[in-house]
Order: C-alpha cells, then sequence, then structure tokens
C-alpha cells in the first residue's frame, strides 16, 4: 500500500477538502476534519474489516470512483471484471489496493463515497457508525490499538522461555487412530489444523434440546447468512479488535483506554468464544497459543496465561491468582510483581467454562453484598471462581484481557458479564469440509471416495460442519475404500452404523488386548450413561475406580480410544473424543445389561427429560435395536440380549403410535420428530409399516427442520400407504431438504408448504415432481417462499402439464406482471385444470389484470381467484370486469381486498354482477368505494339476477348516509349470506335500519359489524339481532 500520489494535488487543498454530502452529517463532519495521515491511519486500521464490508458494493464504489475521474476505465474494468467472475473478495482487495496506490485525495473520495453508500452495505454502516462513536479523535486509541507493547529487558528472558515451554506444549497434535497399530499419532499442529469459520455474533444462549441438535437445526442458515455476507467472519488473530466490540461498549473502552493512554497501554477487554461439542474450540486455543509463542499473532500482548477449567475443578481450597500461574509456569517466580503493573500486556485464557464445577454469577449488584467474593489483588487468597469472575470482570487486573470458551449450555451465565466480544465458531462451510478430509487421509483418491459418499448421503454430510464428527466419519468410513474385504453395500447409511463401525474399528484393531470387551464396555457404558444423565463429560480416576475400571489396566487397553487422557500439573482426567461417543456407549451398554427390565425404565426416564440431553442416546438405542447396527458389534461383544432388543422396539412402536396424531403445541411436534428420527435410526421396515403405513395425516408446521429432519421425513412418508395431506407450513425447509423430499412428495393429495425458503430454485425441483405422471398432488399451498419471475416460466409449463392440481396458492410472493403473464398462458391451455388460485399480495398492477381477464375468455374451470393486496386499481377492476360479463367465465369467488379501488370502479362491479350468474363471493374490503359507490352497487343488489352470496365492504369509508340504501336493497335480494360492514363509520343512525335489514334479508346468515362507530347502547341493540338464523359480530 503506497502512500505516493500519482496525481498532483493541492496540499491545502486535500488536507481539508469539504464533501459534497450533508454537511450536517456527524460521520461527514469527522470525515472532512481529519487529515491526511490521519485517514491513512484509520483506513490502515480497518483494512481487513473493509474487505469484507465492501465486497457487495465493489462495482458501485468503483463506478463512484470513475465518474469521479480518480479510476481510469481501465481500473474500472479490470475491478468489475472480477466481480463478474464471482470473485468479490479478490475484486474489494484490488480495489483498497488501487485507491492506497493513488494516495491521499483518492483515499478521501472513497471515504466519501463509503458514506453516500453505508445504508446498503450493512457492515460499512457498522465501521461507520463505530467511528462516529469514538468521536472526533479516536487516534490515541488506534495509536495504542496498533503499538507494540515494549517489553523491559529484564523481563524478556521470562517471555523467551514462556514462548518456548508453550510452543513445545502446542506444536503437535496427539491423534487416536484407532486404525492402526501405534494408538496415538503425533501430527504438527500447522500441518492438520484447518481453519473455522468464527462469526462476530452468537446464537440464542438458552437451549431447550440436545445442542448439537439446536445448532445443527440453524447451521445451514447462518452458513448461508455468512455466504451472503450478512455475517462478519472474524480471524482469530482479530477476536481483540476493538471493531467487533459490542457497540454499547465501544465508547466505554475507548475512554477507559485514554486514561491510561500516556503510557502507550491497552485496554482490556473479554471475548466469549462458544461452539458445540467437537467444533474445535480447544483446537483453537492451542493454534492461538501456538501463534502467539511463534510470533504471528498479538504482539501487544507480553504474555498469555492459559488455563482449562476442568484442571482448575481439582483445586479444593482456596488459592490466589499468583500461585495459580506459578503451579503451570514457575519460572515467573521473580517477575510477576512487575507483570501486575502493566496488566494491559496480559491475556488470561480459560478453556471450557461448561466443564467448570462451580457456577459463577456475573451479577455485580449480587455480589457487591458479599465483598470477599470479590478479588481485586493478585496476591490474594480467594476462591478459583471468585479469580475467573474478577478478571472477566476487570475488577482483577484492570486492563488485561480475558478470553473464555464455551459449550452454548454455559452461555446464559455470561449474560451479565463484561463481555466486549462474542463469537461462535461456525465450523466447516463448503471446501473447508473437503479441505479436512484430504489432510485427514494421506491418500487423495480415499479421501475423495469418502467425501463422494458424503455428499450423496444427505445425513452424513450435514454432520461434516463439526470437526469432531468429521474425524469420526474418516475413522469409520475409511477402511471401506483402503481395504478390499469391505463391501460396499455395508458402507454407513445413519448415524447408530456409523458409531457402530467406528467402535467396531477399535474393536477390530485393538480388541484382543484386553481379556473381556464386553464385561468392559458394560462398565464403560453404565459411567458414561451416569455422565449424560449429569451433563457431566470429565472423569477422574475416581469415577473410573467407581465402575471398576481401573486407570492402569484399563488405558494398557483398547479403551484409550474412547477414554483420552489429560494431564496436568494438577490433575489427571479422561473424556470421550466427543459428547456423541459417550451417548453412543451409554446406549451400547443398554443392550449388555442382562435384566430385561431394566431398559424399560431408562427409556421412560430418559424420555420424560425435556432439555434434550437424552435425545441422541435415545436415537442410538432405537437404532442399535437394528441388525445392521448391531451385527459388527455382535462380532466382538457377543449378542444383544434379544429382551431388549423386543423391548426398544416395542417402545418405539407405542411412542409412533401415541404421537402420530398428537400435534397440537409446538412440543408435541418435536417429540414427534424425534420420534420419527427413532424409527429412521432403527431402520426397521416392518416397524415403520405397522406404525405409519396407514396414517392420512401428517403435520409438522411451524417447526424448523434441517436437512437432515428432511431426510427422515422422506424416508417416513416413503413408507406411508395412505398418505393424503402433509402439512410442513412454516419449517423453513431449506433447498438440500426440499430436494431430499422432492421423490416422496407426490405420494400426497395436499401439501402446505407455505412460509418455507424455497425460492426460485427450491420450487424448481418441486415443479419437477408435479410433472412426474405419477403425482397425485390436488392442493398445493406456496404462500411467503421468496417466488419470483423466475419460476414463472417453469410453473407455466408444469400447470400446462400436471392434470390434477386443481389448487394453487402463490399469496404472498414477488411474481409481479411479468410472471402472471407468463402464468396467464397456462391457464389459458385446456390442459391446465386449476380451479382455485391465490395471487395475493404478489406486486400486481392492471397489466396483470389484462393478462388474466385475457384468461377468463377461454378457462372453463377458474372459479377461484385470490387478487387481494395487489394494485390492480380501478383500470384493472374495468379489464377484469368484461371478461366477468362474459358468459364463458365461470368464476365464483373473487377477492380484490386492498386494491387501491374507489367509487369510479362501482360501476363496472355493478354492471357485472347483474349480468353475472356464476359470481357469488366478492371481497371488496381494504378499498376506498365510499358511501356514493356503495349506492351504485346497491342498484345492482336488487336485481334478481344478481346472485351474490357473501359481499365484503369492511374497511370501505362508509357512513350512515348509505345505510338506507343498503337496507333497500337487500330486503329483496333473497341469496345474500354473508355481508362484513366491519371498520367503517356506521353509528347508532344506521341501528335501526339495521335492524329493519335483519328482518327483511331472509337469506342473511352472518353480518359483520366491529369496530364502527356505535355506542355501548348502540352496541347492545345490534347484538340483541343475534338469533338461531342470524349471527352477529360487533
Amino acid at each position: 500500500m503506497a502512500e505516493a500520489s500519482i496525481r498532483e494535488e493541492d496540499p491545502t487543498s486535500s488536507t481539508r477538502m469539504g464533501m459534497d454530502i450533508d454537511p450536517n452529517s456527524t460521520i461527514t463532519e469527522l470525515l472532512t476534519n481529519y487529515d491526511d495521515y490521519q485517514l491513512f491511519k484509520l483506513t490502515t486500521f480497518y483494512w481487513n474489516r473493509l474487505q469484507q464490508a465492501i465486497e457487495e458494493g465493489v462495482e458501485g464504489l468503483a463506478l463512484m470512483l470513475t465518474d469521479q475521474d480518480y479510476f481510469s476505465q481501465q481500473e474500472y474494468h479490470k475491478v468489475t471484471e472480477l466481480t463478474e467472475k464471482g470473485n468479490q473478495a479478490e475484486n474489494a482487495k484490488l480495489l483498497l489496493n488501487l485507491v492506497m496506490e493513488k494516495g491521499s485525495q483518492t483515499r478521501r473520495v472513497m471515504w466519501e463515497s463509503f458514506v453516500k453508500m453505508c445504508h446498503g452495505l450493512q457492515k460499512l454502516d457498522k465501521i461507520l457508525k463505530e467511528i462516529k462513536e469514538l468521536g472526533s479523535d479516536p487516534f490515541d486509541y488506534i495509536n495504542i490499538t496498533q503499538g507494540l507493547s515494549e517489553l523491559p529487558s529484564h523481563r524478556k528472558d521470562v517471555q523467551q522461555k514462556h514462548k518456548e515451554t508453550l510452543q513445545i506444549q502446542t506444536e503437535t497434535l496427539r491423534v487416536n487412530t484407532i486404525l492402526l497399530k501405534e494408538k496415538v499419532k503425533i501430527l504438527q499442529l500447522v500441518d492438520r489444523y484447518a481453519e473455522l469459520t468464527v462469526l462476530s455474533n452468537v446464537r440464542d444462549r438458552t437451549l431447550i434440546e440436545h445442542e448439537l441438535l439446536a445448532r445443527g437445526r440453524d447451521h445451514e442458515e447462518w452458513r448461508e447468512k455468512h455466504l451472503h455476507k450478512q455475517l462478519e467472519k472474524i480471524q482469530i488473530d482479530k477476536l481483540f479488535r476493538s471493531s467487533f466490540f459490542q457497540r454499547h461498549s465501544l465508547r466505554h473502552k475507548m475512554m477507559g483506554l485514554l486514561r491510561r493512554s500516556k503510557s502507550a497501554s491497552r485496554s482490556g477487554s473479554s471475548a466469549a468464544v462458544s461452539g458445540v461439542p467437537g467444533i474445535g474450540k480447544t483446537t483453537m486455543i492451542q493454534k492461538i497459543v501456538y501463534d502467539w509463542a511463534t510470533g504471528k499473532i498479538y504482539p501487544h500482548f507480553q504474555f498469555i496465561f492459559n488455563f482449562k477449567f476442568r484442571h482448575l475443578n481439582t483445586i479444593n481450597c482456596r488459592i490466589n491468582l499468583r500461585n495459580l500461574i506459578l503451579d503451570q509456569y514457575p519460572y515467573f517466580r521473580n517477575v510477576l510483581g512487575d507483570l501486575w503493573k502493566n496488566p494491559e500486556g496480559l491475556l488470561f485464557i480459560f478453556d471450557g467454562l461448561d466443564e467448570f464445577k462451580e457456577s459463577i454469577d456475573f451479577a455485580d449488584n449480587q455480589r457487591n453484598t458479599e465483598p470477599q467474593s470479590v478479588c481485586t489483588d493478585p496476591e490474594c487468597w480467594c476462591e478459583v471462581s471468585d479469580i475467573v469472575y474478577s478478571l472477566i470482570q476487570h475488577k482483577l487486573l484492570p486492563g488485561c484481557s480475558v478470553l473464555v470458551t464455551s459449550r452454548p449450555t454455559a452461555l446464559r451465565s455470561l449474560e451479565k458479564a463484561e463481555i466486549s466480544v462474542w463469537a461462535e465458531i461456525l465450523g466447516f462451510a463448503g471446501d473447508e469440509r473437503k479441505e479436512y478430509f484430504n489432510k485427514f487421509f494421506e491418500g487423495q483418491a480415499v479421501a475423495a471416495a469418502v467425501v463422494k459418499h458424503l455428499e450423496e448421503n444427505e445425513i452424513l454430510y450435514t454432520m461434516c460442519y463439526n470437526p469432531s464428527y468429521c474425524w469420526i466419519l474418516g475413522l469409520s468410513l475409511g477402511p471401506f475404500f483402503t481395504q478390499r474385504d469391505r463391501k460396499q453395500q455395508q458402507i454407513p447409511k445413519t448415524i447408530t452404523q456409523l458409531y457402530s463401525y467406528y467402535i467396531y474399528n477399535i474393536l477390530k484393531n485393538h480388541g484382543r488386548e484386553i481379556e473381556s470387551p464386553r464385561d468392559v464396555f458394560l462398565k464403560l457404558g453404565e459411567m458414561a450413561f451416569t455422565g449424560v444423565s449429569e451433563k457431566k463429560i470429565v472423569f477422574r480416576n475416581g469415577d473410573l475406580i467407581q465402575y471398576n475400571l481401573q486407570p492402569s489396566q484399563s488405558l494398557s487397553g483398547f479403551p484409550m480410544e474412547l477414554l483420552e487422557r489429560d494431564d496436568s500439573v494438577q490433575s489427571v482426567v479422561y473424556t470421550f473424543p466427543h459428547l456423541t461417543i459417550q451417548e453412543f456407549v451409554a446406549a451400547l451398554a443398554q443392550f449388555l445389561i442382562p435384566d430385561p427390565g431394566y431398559i424399560r425404565k431408562v427409556l421412560r426416564e430418559a424420555y420424560s427429560k425435556r432439555d434434550g440431553r437424552f435425545e441422541i442416546f435415545l436415537r442410538f438405542v432405537a437404532g442399535l435395536s437394528s441388525p445392521q447396527s448391531a451385527r459388527p458389534l455382535e462380532e466382538f461383544l457377543g449378542p444383544f440380549f434379544h429382551q431388549t432388543t423386543r423391548q426398544v422396539i416395542d417402545w418405539v412402536k407405542e411412542k409412533v403410535e401415541g404421537q402420530i396424531n398428537n400435534r397440537e403445541s409446538e412440543t408435541d411436534k418435536r417429540d414427534l420428530l424425534n420420534i420419527l428420527h427413532y424409527l429412521f435410526e432403527s431402520q426397521n421396515k416392518e416397524l415403520a409399516q405397522a406404525t405409519v403405513g396407514s396414517v392420512k395425516t401428517l403435520a409438522i408446521s411451524e417447526l424448523q427442520l434441517t436437512t437432515i429432519d428432511c431426510v427422515v421425513l422422506s424416508h417416513v412418508i416413503g413408507l406411508c400407504d395412505t398418505i393424503k395431506h402433509l402439512d410442513l407450513f412454516g419449517s423453513f425447509i431449506p433447498c438440500e431438504g426440499l430436494q431430499c423430499l422432492a421423490s416422496v412428495l407426490l405420494k400426497c393429495q395436499e401439501l402446505r408448504l407455505s412460509c418455507n425458503k424455497l425460492g426460485d430454485s427450491g420450487v424448481k425441483l418441486l415443479f419437477a415432481a408435479l410433472r412426474n405422471p405419477d403425482c397425485k398432488i390436488q392442493k398445493l399451498q406456496l404462500r411467503y417462499n421468496n417466488l419470483t419471475v423466475s419460476c414463472a416460466k417453469n410453473l407455466a409449463s408444469t400447470l400446462s402439464t400436471n392434470q390434477l392440481l386443481t389448487n394453487l396458492d402463490l399469496g404472498n410472493n414477488k411474481l409481479g406482471d411479468s410472471g402472471v403473464k407468463q402464468l396467464s398462458v397456462a391457464l389459458r391451455n385446456p390442459d391446465c385444470k386449476i380451479q382455485r388460485l391465490g395471487l395475493e399480495d404478489n406486486a400486481l398492477t392492471d397489466s396483470s389484470a389484462e393478462d388474466l381477464a385475457f384468461a377468463f375468455n377461454t378457462n372453463q374451470l377458474l372459479t377461484n381467484l385470490n387478487l387481494g393486496y395487489n394494485k390492480l386499481g380501478d383500470s384493472g377492476v374495468k379489464l377484469l370486469s368484461v371478461a366477468l360479463r362474459n358468459p364463458d367465465c365461470k368464476i365464483q369467488k373473487l377477492g380484490l381486498v386492498k386494491n387501491t379501488l374507489s367509487y369510479s370502479c362501482a360501476e363496472d362491479l355493478a354492471s357485472t354482477l347483474s349480468v353475472n350468474q356464476s359470481l357469488t363471493a366478492l371481497f371488496l374490503g381494504g378499498n376506498n368505494l365510499g358511501d356514493s359507490g356503495v349506492k351504485i352497487l346497491c342498484v345492482t343488489l336488487r336485481n334478481p339476477d344478481c346472485k351474490i352470496e357473501e359481499l365484503d365492504l369492511a374497511k370501505n369509508g362508509l357512513t350512515d348516509s348509505c345505510t338506507e340504501d343498503l337496507t333497500s336493497a337487500l330486503s329483496t335480494n333473497q341469496s345474500l349470506m354473508f355481508l362484513n360492514l366491519s371498520s367503517n363509520s356506521f353509528t347508532d343512525q344506521s341501528v335501526p335500519a339495521l335492524c329493519q335489514l335483519s328482518q327483511s334479508c331472509r337469506s342473511l346468515e352472518r353480518i359483520m359489524l366491529w369496530d364502527n362507530h356505535f355506542s355501548p347502547n348502540g352496541k347492545k341493540q345490534v347484538k340483541s339481532l343475534q338469533g338461531s338464523r342470524l349471527h352477529v359480530t360487533v
């Protein structure tokens, strides 16, 4: 980034150049007052953030700079060429580099352009708001933030020793292989580490289901938001950049920093990084420590101290921060006093808050009543929890920085903590998954084969966002593509089968090293089950001894692939490689227990827990009742108890039958979905057909479905022989999910898919199913699915082909006039069988009315058309009215609610009603017909040829002036059954006429009068009209 300019500039004008934008804008004034060097520093400080922020607006920004002659046409085309190739990240980088090369005036114009275009770019807007919040002179803050922290000479030797120690501790990864003779493979961290997507935000901090399921449920949505630049990605070396501070605390941080800025110190901040088990939190911390020790990141931190909560749990007495550090790093003994004087150079890392045995309350108001629980002196003796609390809240060593990691389950405890940066590890996205497997397998052919299998199996592929899942997948699937004796048809297809082969590979490679694998698995499983029940994932020697698993004996054999040993100065602890492995071993043990009645008790108690802790466990139990999952394990563990398997199958059967029609609440539907997962994992076709084979209606509406959920539903629906109605309203089905369901949807007669996220690409799959000659769908709802004109051609082709679809609701989309034009062509096709069509709220104008009117002249089947919430206007209704007067038009119900209609269209409507013998329902609510328009309609209502049965005139500006006309007209009308006069301006003056109306119009069954201007007495008189024949709403 060169500072030299290629333009001749007036140095005085460039230094204080005015920007021709809103002079009252605070941010504009701030930028105008910065001199060239300050603007240069601002650009370099935000450089990485700006690259992300302008990706979506590079072309527009380049055009602004070109229009003002700061970019040449050649440079503009160079930038836009990258945009056309889809390489937005590279062209953002190119544009910034070009600007920096050109010098200060171009840079100033770029910032001027930022202000003009920021409202359309969320990340850019955020940066400008941060600059505004920092105020008129943020450069002390930037100087401090960017400046290196100079280390006094007497501490350099200790720092060098510390870096060497940390580098040795973190430079390698220990990986249990389970497939090789050597049990542990030592790999270089830099060779094996795969970058993870870390986002500058965090999802809900309160979970009511298993956290892996909850995070998996919206992982794809977050991935899409990230790919569409709605979420910001944080590089691990930028966690403590001010740009990611929560906005409410940024000004506070700056002011606190400036109070200490004279010594070029750094403001302390606390960061919380969340992630589900196995997502890579601890490995990420290892990489942070390694990169700091090797001088790659965080030069402003003089020292980093890394603690694991699982090791802090072993401290059962009061301690101070000094001894906490010396226990792990004794070489600090003579310099800690100096470190306390310069806390800005210290970073404390606490990994695994969810594993901490103590509960930390960060509510200061409660702490203030117990002063002994606040630790303000690093030499003060107190509880470990008080030290952690005081560091995070900046009461101990104010100015130091703290990084905490946690599973989502413990996030809620941090809500009241002084956290400056919230982040969540999203895991792998897109090609990051392939990168992992390329590093995992030595042979690229094997990696490619495994990835291909995963891409063909949605359930297994969806798991690949989690590095630990990828590890399990690699170990379980690898042998199928490397060992010639493995049969391809045995490759795992369910999650239970996958974990069965994971354990099978352990047993095959190491099972002979212990006398009784079955006995050890039973004991290990009992301990694992207790852990799942108590939400415990860290075990100690005492836990192993309690279950007759002597640590020295157990770890000499194969269990070390199931229980990983974690040593520290203070203790030795054990964990399963992943929470799901613990859950699987707990489930496996249930089939090894000789008491057949025990499993019933376990299933009952596990199912009764509503916090999700047993959801994965129960899926594994159901899956292990399947011969495909049990057979590999029985080869080494002996046969499972038949009575237990039978009890599990019967339990699943009872749950399916009891829940299949119970869908009143969200909890009921969530329970049903989980039970269908049990059915899927069991892979028991006979059981499935006995429980769901005769189901006619399946409703899982308003429940967010993942791709895995859709795979399960596809499997279940495929076994339903009689299904007619499928309700997936508001399920947020992703396109991948619909792809899984497409082959079975055609079995249904009625399909509700409104309020999903199908989009044009999703409905393309659906329309392909509709063109299938075996498709039985007759009613289809697609409201609120972001459909545009892009899908209209495909839709028109489908309607011209499908002979069964009669009811189609496309309301609340964005088809527009162009889309309806194509749709109208299909409606004129004699092969189109549509009878009911919903086009409500589709941005239609009178242009669409003309196309639809043309279709009415030939279409003999369309009877119900909803065009509400569009902008047809009086001119559009005029066009429709001409077609409605055609004797060949069979429209019976017409919705024109809220279509900007006035009294001008009343003549056309009246003419239509007097001629059309088919039209029985007309909905005109939310328009502006007024009294004059209604008086014109009343003339027609007196006509005996008018067959109207339902008339909606709500919210049309009606007053008492038209009441007599209505009463008179309807006194002779013998067809009207429903009249809506709500949300108008009728008063008590109209009450006598309304009473007369109820008596004279003998066909009237319901009249709606709510939200008018009746007095309490007037309302009472109107209510008195209620009788056995007439229903009144007032």
